[in-house]
């Protein structure tokens, strides 16, 4: 019995495609570099990633492992690391080598990004404070209560602080 064909163009999707996008996933391509390489439009590879397990799977485990590869990179950045390493000299002719341990440093920049990303609760930027006064709504505050709040007492008194005395 022959085989039924679906009505439409054939898919220019080849088996081969997997493994490229595996590669290219590593490499960091988008959906849109992937459709440029493989001479398709962008809709064409969602379909391709919404219908083809084994080419999903591929882009996903090369995207996945580039993430991974970087995520190891920015840690080890963050903390210090080192590795070994040769240096080649020359003087007259002669060249010879010197094995050494090349260090790096903790890198500020680097822990500070790792850890606004992985503990946001704790190193975000952005605060937000709560600033509404529960006992009673803002409409209903008094310049002596906003002065009273601004200047961060809790009792009742109205005379301005010392600090703010300084702002008058």
């Amino acid at each position: 019995m022959a085989e039924k064909r679906k009505p439409g163009r054939p898919s220019a999707y080849r088996p081969e495609f997997a493994d490229l996008a595996r590669k290219f996933g590593l490499l960091g391509a988008t959906n849109d570099d992937l459709a440029r390489m493989f001479n398709v439009s962008a809709t064409t590879v969602d379909k391709w990633i919404a219908e083809i397990p084994e080419f999903s799977g591929a882009l996903k485990e090369g995207r996945e492992e580039a993430d991974q590869r970087v995520a190891d990179s920015l840690f080890r950045r963050a903390i210090g690391f080192e590795h070994p390493a040769v240096k080649i000299m020359a003087y007259e002719g002669q060249s010879w080598e010197h094995a050494y341990t090349e260090k790096y440093p903790p890198d500020t920049v680097a822990a500070i990004f790792w850890l606004k990303n992985r503990r946001p609760d704790l190193w975000r930027d952005k605060r937000e404070l709560d600033v509404t006064n529960r006992d009673a709504p803002p409409r209903e505050l008094t310049d002596a209560d906003l002065e009273r709040i601004a200047s961060g007492r809790r009792d009742g008194a109205t005379s301005p602080s010392p600090d703010t005395q300084k702002l008058h």
